[in-house]
């Protein structure tokens, strides 16, 4: 386990990462664009989820490689990452059911958002979680799935609009579930 974690916090692996995470949320963020530019200005940062997650890692691995580590920041993306890193993968498999197809672009989200939630959860034992960072990042994560569900700010996939409330339902379910491992792997009393 000694290796795997050295491998882990090895400045190459990070700077891979760093990189891949940059250029994954740069596309997350232009995937969003037409939606981003039609919502309305108090929604705008709640809107690109999957990109603003992984923004949150890039600025954990900046830390990692400065031989730092800044705790809220690591709650927002281990909460997060895995949180919109299972929710896009359900929802391009519950797309693929729904229409009887799937696409490359499909199979790259699925496959980039499930490394997301991975990633999350493996830099777990790094990361430096206090209560209140995660009692933040619990009310910030609810947050957003009220101005998803309520407002209507969801990421569009059209084809699956008639399974709102459900998805709604699983989402929220998702964030405390998200909110919990974090609890378990990150801030519970004698975690190893």
């Amino acid at each position: 386990m000694r290796f795997v974690f050295s491998m882990l916090m090895h400045r190459s692996i990070l700077w891979i990462l760093l990189i891949i995470n940059i250029l994954g949320t740069i596309y997350g963020y232009i995937w969003y664009g037409s939606q981003l530019s039609e919502t309305p200005p108090q929604f705008l940062l709640f809107v690109p989820d999957s990109p603003t997650a992984s923004l949150f890692f890039i600025f954990v691995l900046i830390a990692f490689l400065l031989g730092k580590n800044w705790p809220l920041l690591e709650a927002l993306a281990i909460v997060t990452l895995f949180k919109y890193g299972i929710w896009a993968v359900v929802m391009n498999i519950l797309v693929w059911k729904v229409t009887g197809t799937i696409d490359p672009i499909a199979w790259m989200l699925i496959l980039s958002h499930a490394a997301m939630a991975i990633e999350g959860i493996l830099y777990a034992p790094f990361y430096r979680i206090k209560p209140w960072h995660l009692a933040f990042v619990a009310i910030w994560t609810l947050h957003n799935d009220v101005i998803d569900y309520v407002f209507r700010m969801l990421p569009r996939y059209s084809m699956l609009d008639q399974y709102i409330p459900e998805i709604g339902y699983f989402t929220f379910w998702l964030s405390i579930v998200s909110i919990g491992i974090t609890y378990f792997l990150c801030v519970r009393p004698k975690r190893s």
